[in-house]
């Protein structure tokens, strides 16, 4: 999962990022609100804490900027020593999802991100289908065109996370960062566990699913 704090404390922002990044969360920073804006539109993040008083961009009219321009929406805690009802109700006005009054304990915003991430997480379907291909994710069976399939855990991880997307396109930095969070291999391990799964699910029918979008990454779909 991979957080934006911005927060222009420096303080503050490296006690946030140090203690998200020990509970394993990839953290990026940005120091200011226009900062923090062209990395939120640029980036692919799944959460944003956002403090309010922010130089060149303060935060309400950062979240509003986001709100407005549509897209994926994505989470965003506030952050602030603004602590009214008036406040709190300009900051859920803007499209925050939670506000955290400063000063926080960092326990309390780590367990408001996994809460807030919870509730923005998609309600997969216990059974996922592209085309003739069929994955039931609480027994793993595999099979297309009723025939089954096998394949090792961790390219049936990446064929899950293809199904739950279909037909977007699925980036190979969300794939490797399923598969081993920050730390890829040095080798091309994806390509290889990429090669696995095309070739159980793809190979032995006329119709290919498996789609390699150049430069970005995968998708899956029978267009």
């Amino acid at each position: 999962m991979r957080i934006l704090v911005i927060e222009d404390d420096l303080v503050i922002l490296e006690n946030i990022t140090r203690y998200l990044s020990r509970r394993d969360y990839i953290v990026d920073c940005a120091e200011n609100g226009a900062q923090g804006l062209e990395m939120a539109r640029s980036g692919d993040f799944d959460l944003i804490v956002l403090d309010l008083m922010l130089p060149r961009l303060d935060g309400y009219s950062l979240c509003r900027r986001l709100r407005e321009e549509g897209g994926r929406r994505i989470p965003v805690i506030m952050v602030t020593a603004r602590d009214t009802l008036d406040n709190r109700l300009e900051g859920f006005e803007a499209g925050a999802d939670d506000y955290l009054v400063k000063p926080f304990a960092l326990a309390e915003l780590a367990a408001r991100v996994n809460a807030v991430l919870l509730r923005a997480a998609p309600q997969h379907k216990a059974v996922l289908q592209v085309a003739d291909l069929c994955l039931d994710t609480t027994t793993l069976a595999l099979s297309r065109a009723g025939q089954p399939l096998k394949l090792p855990p961790a390219p049936l991880r990446l064929l899950m996370a293809l199904m739950q997307a279909s037909p977007a396109v699925v980036a190979r930095r969300k794939l490797e960062e399923l598969l081993w969070s920050d730390s890829p291999p040095d080798s091309d391990s994806l390509r290889t566990h990429i090669h696995q799964l095309r070739h159980v699910v793809d190979k032995p029918f006329a119709l290919p699913l498996l789609r390699t979008v150049h430069g970005i990454g995968y998708r899956l779909a029978d267009d």
